[in-house]
């Protein structure tokens, strides 16, 4: 950690000590909440799996569909949670380079990253990842594709659940499809400040 940042966090660190505790949460009405078609499911990932299309995102059910499709676009190179990379080896054919510790240093090499969710929402098609849950935020936001690795029961089946269910945290990244802008001239551009693919993999 640099001098310049420390000095910051020992500043809010210090305004934060004689507060007894944090503010509470907001309240809210969940009756305003507009999509409500994820109540009562059973399997939320059909759910979200259609959501997530709507947003330019790519649900995937095996790791087979995901070797494809990387070998389809040349993503050869990427980097893999360590945590992952035990499960999702064998189907890895030779010519892919998955690396299990982010480079900083060669942020280029990397096409893909896969990182480990912490939760989805069925009704936005909206992946959830965290501080303390990813090995590696740069493996998560540098590279051009980005996969996150989803078990259906950390699929919750709206906001207010996600909400309640998931830890404390510092930090909580919601990723609803692909990074966007369109800010010049109103055009519409994806992967410009993150990755311009998101793929969530269903795995059992």
């Amino acid at each position: 950690m640099n001098s310049s940042r420390e000095q910051i966090l020992s500043r809010v660190n210090a305004a934060l000590a004689p507060l007894a505790q944090r503010a509470a949460l907001p309240d809210w009405d969940r009756e305003m909440v507009i999509l409500r078609q994820a109540q009562g499911l059973t399997d939320a990932w059909p759910l979200f799996a259609e959501r997530m299309k709507a947003v330019n995102g790519t649900p995937l059910t095996s790791v087979a569909e995901l070797v494809a499709l990387l070998e389809k676009n040349n993503w050869k190179h990427g980097y893999c949670d360590p945590a992952l990379w035990p499960s999702l080896a064998a189907a890895f054919p030779a010519g892919f380079t998955v690396e299990t510790t982010y480079d900083r240093t060669r942020l280029d090499d990397y096409s893909f990253g896969i990182t480990a969710a912490a939760g989805a929402i069925a009704e936005t098609g909206t992946l959830v990842i965290s501080d303390r849950g990813t090995s590696s935020r740069l493996g998560a936001l540098a590279p051009w594709v980005h996969i996150v690795v989803l078990r259906r029961n950390q699929i919750y089946h709206d906001i207010p659940a996600a909400i309640a269910a998931l830890p404390q945290d510092p930090n909580v990244i919601w990723i609803t499809g692909p990074s966007k802008t369109a800010d010049v001239e109103g055009i519409l551009i994806e992967g410009v400040h993150g990755p311009g693919k998101q793929i969530a993999l269903l795995v059992d």
